[in-house]
């Protein structure tokens, strides 16, 4: 098994070692220790706060003779919270708020802002013998409506633009 190196000695050639602490205190009387002044007695220097009796913020309800106590009514209403639910070109599953179920979104493609651009453009640039028409053929080019197959309410729109 190996062991440790030997150590070092940490005297630089030509230079004498450092001399231990002993000898550095006794050889030099200007450091003297201080003479420590006792502490403080802290029971008598710190000056006592008056206490004050307990008082209540708010006085206790009057107490009503032959009254059971009773507790106010609760209702609990459940909300559904849909986080990070993207309503895109592709049907989705989402709940339903009005029918109460989950389901997966009917699509409806009408034309929004990006198809009558689109129209526009084409007949900017020539198209205007029906080529500028056919952004409206394009259901990549129109807006996406979702409804509930259920209950064909609208459960949320997608727009191009």
């Amino acid at each position: 098994m190996a062991s440790a190196p030997p150590l070092e000695s940490s005297t630089l050639v030509g230079h004498p070692p450092p001399p231990s602490y002993e000898e550095a205190l006794g050889s030099n009387p200007q450091y003297q220790p201080m003479p420590y002044a006792p502490a403080p007695d802290m029971k008598t220097s710190v000056p006592l706060y008056p206490t004050q009796a307990y008082s209540p913020m708010y006085p206790p309800p009057p107490a009503q003779q032959g009254q059971p106590v009773t507790s106010p009514l609760v209702s609990v209403q459940t909300v559904y919270v849909q986080p990070g639910l993207a309503f895109g070109s592709v049907p989705v599953q989402a709940h339903c708020p009005v029918c109460s179920q989950n389901v997966i979104t009917r699509l409806e493609h009408t034309s929004g802002a990006l198809a009558w651009l689109s129209c526009a453009g084409l007949a900017i640039f020539g198209c205007i013998y029906g080529c500028c028409l056919i952004p409206f053929c394009v259901d990549s080019l129109k807006d996406v409506i979702h409804h509930c197959p259920n209950c064909s309410s609208v459960l949320g729109v997608h727009k191009r633009i």
